[in-house]
């Protein structure tokens, strides 16, 4: 079994003991939320959507580019938004 001492701790048990408990938990909450397979607003395929840089995600099956938060693709403010703006 591959990498069975990370089974409880996640992404972060590459960081072994060190940084203490409670940095590691709230690293692991930021990295879980990063890497889950997030749906697309457009298509809504899910585990397609890739984030590009900080804020800035993209869909690689219908391409469509957009801003959402840091960590997630549709931030906790955009509940009170309008869902597309037209330009």
């Amino acid at each position: 079994m591959r990498y069975s001492h990370t089974k409880i701790v996640g992404p972060v048990g590459k960081y072994g003991s060190r940084y203490g408990s409670t940095l590691r938990k709230r690293t692991k909450s930021v990295l879980v939320k990063r890497y889950s397979a997030h749906q697309c607003p457009f298509c809504g395929s899910i585990g397609t959507v890739k984030r590009i840089s900080t804020g800035i995600w993209t869909c690689k099956k219908c391409k469509n580019i957009w801003a959402g938060g840091a960590y997630e693709p549709k931030s906790s403010i955009s509940t009170y938004l309008p869902k597309f703006y037209k330009t």
